[in-house]
Formats: structure tokens, C-alpha cells, sequence
């Protein structure tokens, strides 16, 4: 109970939180030192409803750690749980994250792209659980026709709180400069012909079984609207893999400080 009190002292914020959340929901949060990674899992488990099992299965899997905001200096992690906090509004960037573990779907040896995507459809209530409960899935193999030539996405969902629809394209080698290109065509065509009135923009997740690190961060791909993963069919241990996303985070954090660095640098003075 003291480290209750020390760790949520404001009233205004505990009173939202007890509407959703148990004195079990508590009792998970209260070890996690770190404030904003608590506040984090405090405002998703209110805003997405999570059962103490749920919440206490993310925080095992290192969410946190895994989402993009975690790789965001401490100020504009604030801003986004503010803005969760006050607005109920999300950001991609607590929405998608890098690895994605599917060890669930069973998969182990040789497969193909279909193997994956026939997993997914077969274990979907664990995969929307692992990518977050307000996607729902839309359609598999949505064909879409251009210059009549037809290409196929391999899952379409739609993100109720983003109102975006999130195309996923599953590939089983290497993230390839050609898969933005492919992306960015399925992007176009959804925003043109099924986006609704209202909607934002649709976004594009590419699942790799290996991401490329700097082809990625040259393609600059966040600005045309697509994020790139990782996908995992077979957990490593937690001590590496905190290890691994902690280094991760640490030189995202440092390429991030180095660009507004040399920004400053550039501006001419008066």
C-alpha cells in the first residue's frame, strides 16, 4: 500500500484507472520501477480492457520494450501517454512493435509464406492478442486489380481506435528494398478505393523473419506510412531478449539525439 501511494499519488488519475482496473491490476503494476513503462501498461490495460492474465502476460513479454515509443526520448513518451491518458487516443507508435512473437502458431522447420498465413487465420483470437485488441481482421488474400494486372495482401485488418486499416505482407527471408515499393502500391490502391469517410490514412506492417536494420532506417519507410518487423516462431530466452530490445532502444535513442544535434547545429544564427 506505501508503494501504492508513493507510485500513483495523484487522486484524479487513480480514480480513472479503479474504473477499469482491480487491486489486482495494481498489485502487477506497482514492481515496475520505471514510471513511464508503468504508466504505459496502466493506461493500455484501462483503454483495452485487459484481464489481469493479459496484462500480466504483456508486461512478461516485454510490450513496453517492444513498441516503437519505447525507442522515444522521455518527453514525447510522455506526450503519448497524455494524450492516452486524457483523449483515449493512440499513436501507431504504441500500437505496432518489432519482434512479433507468434511461437503460437506452431510453426517449426521448413514452411512457406501461406504456412504462416494459414497459422494466423488458424490461431487468430492469439494473434489479435499479440498485436493488439482493437484490430480486427478484415480479409485474406483481398485481391485488388491495377492496370489489370491482381495482386493479393496477404491479411488486411482494421484499427478501430487509429480508424486506419493496417495492411500486413508476410515475408520469410530478409526485408528487401522491393517490399516498400510492393507496400506502398497496396497503400495507395486501399486509400483510393476502400478507405471511408473519416478513416486516416491506411498503414502497411511488413512481417520478416529478419528485418535489415539499415536498409529500413534508409528507406525511411515511417514516412510513407509502413512499419517493418521482425517475427519470432520461437521465443528466446528473456534475458537475451531483454538484453537485444534494451540495446535496440538505446542506440535508436542515440541516433535520434545525434539528428537533433546536428539540426541545432544547421540553424544559422541571428
Amino acid at each position: 500500500m506505501l508503494r501504492f501511494a508513493e507510485f500513483f499519488p495523484e487522486l484524479e488519475i487513480v480514480a480513472t484507472l479503479s474504473r477499469q482496473l482491480s487491486w489486482s491490476h495494481f498489485v502487477e503494476l506497482i514492481p515496475l520501477e520505471d514510471r513511464l513503462k508503468r504508466e504505459f501498461y496502466a493506461e493500455l490495460c484501462r483503454v483495452e480492457r485487459w484481464s489481469v492474465r493479459t496484462l500480466r502476460h504483456k508486461i512478461g513479454h516485454l510490450l513496453f520494450e517492444r513498441t516503437a515509443i519505447a525507442k522515444k526520448p522521455d518527453e514525447l513518451i510522455e506526450q503519448d501517454i497524455t494524450a492516452l491518458r486524457e483523449e483515449d487516443r493512440l499513436t501507431p507508435d504504441m500500437v505496432f512493435r518489432d519482434p512479433y512473437f507468434l511461437d503460437f502458431l506452431g510453426l517449426s522447420g521448413h514452411h512457406v509464406e501461406k504456412d504462416v498465413e494459414q497459422a494466423i487465420l488458424r490461431e487468430l483470437e492469439a494473434f489479435i492478442l499479440e498485436m493488439g485488441t482493437d484490430f480486427a481482421f478484415v480479409a485474406r488474400q483481398k485481391r485488388i486489380t491495377i492496370d489489370n494486372d491482381d495482386y493479393y495482401i496477404d491479411l488486411l485488418f482494421y484499427h478501430r481506435r487509429l480508424r486506419r486499416l493496417v495492411a500486413i505482407d508476410l515475408k520469410l527471408g530478409k526485408f528487401q528494398a522491393v517490399d516498400k515499393g510492393q507496400m506502398e502500391l497496396y497503400l495507395r490502391w486501399l486509400e483510393k478505393h476502400d478507405t471511408q469517410p473519416g478513416e486516416a490514412p491506411p498503414l502497411g506492417l511488413i512481417l520478416c523473419a529478419d528485418k535489415s536494420s539499415e536498409h529500413v532506417e534508409l528507406l525511411r519507410l515511417e514516412e510513407s506510412g509502413i512499419r517493418v518487423a521482425q517475427y519470432l516462431t520461437a521465443l528466446p530466452t528473456k534475458a537475451l531478449l531483454e538484453k537485444k530490445l534494451h540495446e535496440a532502444i538505446r542506440l535508436a535513442r542515440e541516433k535520434l539525439a545525434r539528428g537533433q544535434t546536428w539540426i541545432t547545429e544547421e540553424i544559422p544564427e541571428e
